[in-house]
């Protein structure tokens, strides 16, 4: 059989390296953006002098071969799924028996005008790197649209080489849609001061040119106050790249959709990783997750789905982590920006305004629901156990020290949030000892 991938991130590559896992399968992966794998959360790494870019291929060069998994650095044009071919845009066309298309995201425009100058880009793949390199030397202002992870990202990236960034945020404070109101205030002060000009409640008008086609400035809608600088990022989401395949036979919605096996309409074509509409999605989660891991998890699944073996996606619990600047951010489970009615939540902020705990739980039963953590690290697998057992949050307080991340590195501060926790509600709760790394085995495995 002759498996064909078009796309070379995360869901891709894992989904070709557990197809030579489990059989003899002819396997070619087809990306444009680069011949070898690299690790896409790494791009602001290299940038800022950190990292090398070979240093962020998880693979050697020899290892495909090796493998026996073809690489092909070309555009694919066209699909003719009837015929289950292939039309490249340099090389010969392409014959498949099963299909994978792990075609990624692509940065959102709304129509600006000048959103197509020279030095305007996102930050999602090795060429937005290359633009920003390009117009890095000399530059003095960069002008960034949209809050969000990338946006934070690319605004640490200018800030290390001492390039003034001002950031056009349309909430009133940053990533509030995602964030709990504390936790956005947090990372609010915390990008201020790094010395970023972070602009609220103001939306992008226009992009300026310098009559070369070059970006010049910008312009706020609400104010009309007019910006120059010489690059501007369009950070205001991503979506699924999938345009070229409006049209076809291929159902798609926002992204391709897809069933639990990760199966199209067409069955011998999967879709995987952030171009992927799950039809049904699992509780909880969304139908659409342009998120790392879950690309690696879609990866592997279409796999044995591919090699014969009938397996459905589960992701599990929704997780996520991300930095911040200097601040590192974990969330697990159920925490919303807004609380529903059915749920209450204990917020504990550290004085230094650069730490905080929260745990969400039912009124009624108690059960924790969610954690999410700025500054402090718990034990993914001891939240996530927690919340699916429903463990209610009096007994989970009290056994905070179980999910303390390397403690004899870090500060402690269970103490504190029970004693929060007790003034809330008048109880009189007590942290039991601190857990040994073998008490913590011990409680996930559930061996006495």
């Amino acid at each position: 059989m002759k498996v064909v991938i078009i796309g070379n991130g995360i869901s891709g590559i894992t989904t070709a390296r557990w197809i030579r896992k489990l059989s003899d399968h002819e396997i070619t992966v087809i990306s444009s953006e680069t011949k070898h794998f690299y690790s896409r959360t790494a791009l602001m790494y290299i940038y800022m002098g950190h990292m090398r870019s070979e240093d962020t291929k998880p693979y050697e060069d020899w290892f495909w071969d090796k493998n026996r998994i073809n690489l092909v650095q070309d555009h694919v044009n066209t699909i003719d799924f009837d015929k289950k071919t292939l039309a490249l845009a340099n090389g010969e066309p392409i014959k498949y028996d099963k299909l994978v298309l792990a075609l990624g995201s692509k940065s959102n425009k709304f129509g600006w005008p000048g959103q197509d100058l020279n030095g305007v880009s996102g930050l999602y793949n090795y060429q937005d790197l290359e633009h920003m390199e390009e117009h890095s030397p000399g530059l003095k202002r960069a002008v960034i649209v949209g809050g969000g992870l990338i946006g934070i990202e690319m605004a640490e990236m200018f800030r290390s080489r001492n390039i003034d960034v001002t950031m056009l945020v349309r909430e009133s404070a940053y990533w509030s849609n995602i964030l709990p109101m504390e936790e956005s205030q947090m990372v609010t002060r915390h990008i201020k001061e790094h010395h970023i000009d972070l602009r609220l409640e103001v939306n992008l008008d226009r992009i300026n040119d310098n009559t070369t086609g070059k970006v010049q400035s910008v312009v706020i809608k609400e104010t009309q106050e007019e910006l120059d600088c010489g690059y501007v990022g369009l950070t205001a989401g991503v979506s699924p790249n999938v345009a070229f395949l409006k049209g076809s036979k291929i159902e798609i919605d926002r992204g391709i959709l897809v069933n639990n096996q990760l199966q199209t309409n067409d069955p011998d074509v999967y879709a995987i990783g952030d171009c992927a509409q799950l039809s049904t999605p699992r509780p909880g989660r969304r139908n659409i997750e342009a998120i790392w891991y879950t690309g690696r998890m879609m990866g592997e699944t279409v796999a044995y789905n591919i090699c014969g073996k009938n397996i459905a996606y589960d992701p599990g619990l929704w997780f996520n982590s991300a930095k911040f600047l200097d601040i590192e951010y974990q969330v697990y489970g159920h925490v919303p920006a807004q609380l529903e009615e059915e749920y209450e939540t204990l917020y504990w902020e550290h004085q230094d305004g650069k730490k905080s705990v929260r745990i969400n739980y039912d009124k009624k039963s108690n059960a924790v629901v969610g954690f999410n953590l700025m500054g402090i690290r718990y034990r993914h697998e001891v939240c996530e156990k927690w919340i699916k057992d429903k463990i209610s949050i009096e007994t989970v307080l009290q056994q905070l020290s179980l999910a303390n991340f390397d403690p004899e590195f870090y500060k402690q501060y269970e103490k504190d949030i029970i004693a929060l926790y007790n003034q809330k509600t008048g109880n009189n709760l007590k942290l039991t000892r601190k857990r040994s790394l073998s008490q913590v085995f011990s409680f996930l495995t559930g061996k006495s």
